[in-house]
């Protein structure tokens, strides 16, 4: 189903449709993880990316209780725009041989992957009020909650050690 399918025809089936995009893209992005914890030097960094893994972890398991809460079938539908993010951030992270720049590359490939699920979550709990479900947008906004932490805490490492280091 494309975007601008002719499946969609109402806010629910839009609301469906991006559930099942953000559901894609957390499960990208928990495979990806692994590899940018290998990756990373700074301790820090290392940790915060463990940390964000099992906290990936539960975003798709809230995501699948908000399929269940809906009374939607828990499916993916690909999501060009997570997959264009991860590799870019995989050729990036492949060119650079410096290991601080490697760390401040990878801290501004995981802050564009956060952006991206911000946007999500935030459209998904706004329109899950829409269509009252005020429980599925309560779920929704536990995740929209812990993206924004983890790119404040990713925002905040990058500022005070990372960047500097990379800039020496």
């Amino acid at each position: 189903m494309g975007f601008f399918s002719k499946d969609i025809k109402s806010l629910d089936d839009l609301f469906v449709h991006t559930l099942r995009d953000i559901y894609y893209a957390e499960k990208q992005i928990r495979d990806a993880l692994p590899d940018m914890i290998e990756k990373a030097t700074n301790p820090m960094l290392k940790q915060g990316f463990q940390k964000h893994l099992e906290e990936t972890k539960g975003h798709i398991a809230r995501v699948e209780e908000v399929f269940r809460m809906h009374g939607v079938s828990a499916k993916e539908v690909d999501c060009p725009a997570i997959d264009g993010i991860l590799e870019e951030a995989h050729e990036v992270a492949g060119e650079v041989d410096d290991k601080q720049v490697l760390d401040a590359a990878l801290i501004a490939a995981a802050q564009a992957v956060e952006h991206y699920e911000m946007t999500r979550y935030g459209t998904l709990v706004e329109w899950a009020k829409q269509l009252g479900r005020a429980d599925c947008a309560s779920v929704l906004k536990q995740n929209l909650d812990e993206e924004k932490a983890t790119d404040r805490k990713l925002t905040e490492l990058a500022e005070s050690k990372v960047n500097l280091a990379a800039a020496e």
